[in-house]
Formats: structure tokens, sequence, C-alpha cells
């Protein structure tokens, strides 16, 4: 059989998602979140899994509250804080990262719990009550908002609570957003 006479089949090439994917069917690397820009799908997706880690992280490490409070979600310093510190772990044990990976983990999880203290510290939040973090106005902005404590009762409850709201909310801005576009062309009015 000559070159001329090779009739290629449909089977003979990748289709052309296959063709960029080294690895088919392996998850996407870990990869910074911007809580900021993230869609109402993914910001439900992204909390739910930081969730499911934060609770693992607590109870395989033994944190107190005064590490991780239980409304941790509540409170966007301490979203962004464990947001890291899950990518960064994610990173350190990937199968293919180096085998000392995992002690520099542990370094900066030493460095992560003791912002954690602060930020907990700060905000406010405790075991058994919760108060949004207390916002320092500038000179020319109007006063801060009085903030009031109020008690736990079930926080899986809250949370789920917590996640529809954010994203409803988040949900109700994309579609002011894309209700401003022009559908022939795109553009924003």
């Amino acid at each position: 059989m000559s070159d001329d006479d090779f009739t290629p089949d449909e089977q003979s090439f990748p289709d052309e998602q296959d063709a960029f994917d080294p690895q088919p069917g392996l998850p996407d690397p870990p990869h910074p979140i911007n809580w900021n820009l993230l869609s109402s799908t993914d910001l439900e997706a992204e909390l739910l899994e930081l969730n499911r880690w934060v609770d693992w992280l607590r109870h395989t490490y033994g944190l107190a509250a005064s590490v991780i409070p239980p409304m941790w979600h509540r409170h966007p310093e301490l979203v962004w804080e464990l947001s890291a510190l899950h990518l960064s772990w994610l990173a350190a044990y990937d199968a293919e990262q180096n085998a000392a990976a995992p002690l520099g983990w542990h370094r900066d999880f030493a460095d992560s719990r003791q912002r954690l203290r602060e930020w907990v510290a700060t905000s406010g939040t405790r075991l058994d009550r919760d108060r949004p973090t207390r916002q320092t106005s500038w000179p020319g902005e109007p006063p801060a908002e009085p903030v009031e404590e109020t008690p736990i009762g079930d926080r899986d409850e809250d949370f789920v609570r917590f996640v529809i709201d954010e994203v409803n909310k988040r949900q109700k801005a994309e579609d002011a957003f894309y209700a401003g576009v022009d559908p022939q062309t795109g553009e924003v009015r």
C-alpha cells in the first residue's frame, strides 16, 4: 500500500479538543481563584469545594475556632486566606510535585494559621456567635454601620443559606449585565 492509497478515516485523527489536551479526562491543574470574578455557577462550586476542604482541614489538624471559626464563610478575609491555603495544598499534594512539597505546605500552613488567628480576632467571629467584621470609616466617608453579634444555631444550615444568597446575588448581577448586551453585536449598550 502506497501513501497515495491511504485514506484516513475519522478515527485516524484525534478530535480537535483531544489534540490540545495532553491528558484528556484529567482535572485541570490548581489555579488561583478570584472570588470577585466567579460566575454564579462557579461561585457555588468553589464555595462547596472550599467548605468540604475546610471541614477536612479542621478535623484532620484539630483546629480550634480561634483558627477556623464555624462562620468563616461570612468573612471575606477568611475566605480569601483559606482559599489560598487550599490552593497551596492542592499544588503541594499534586502527583507531579516533588516529595518535599508537602513540607513546604506545612511551613506555609504554620504562617497561615497565625494570620487566621489574627483575622478571626479582628473579625470577632467565635465558636458560638458571629458578627460582621467591623469596618473603619475614613475621613469624609459616612460612619460605618453598627454591628451586632448573633448566636450561631445550625452552622451547616447557615452555610447553605449563605451559598444560595450569594449565588442569587451573583446571578442577578449577571442577568443585569447581560440585559445590557446587544444580542446582535455582543456590545454592551
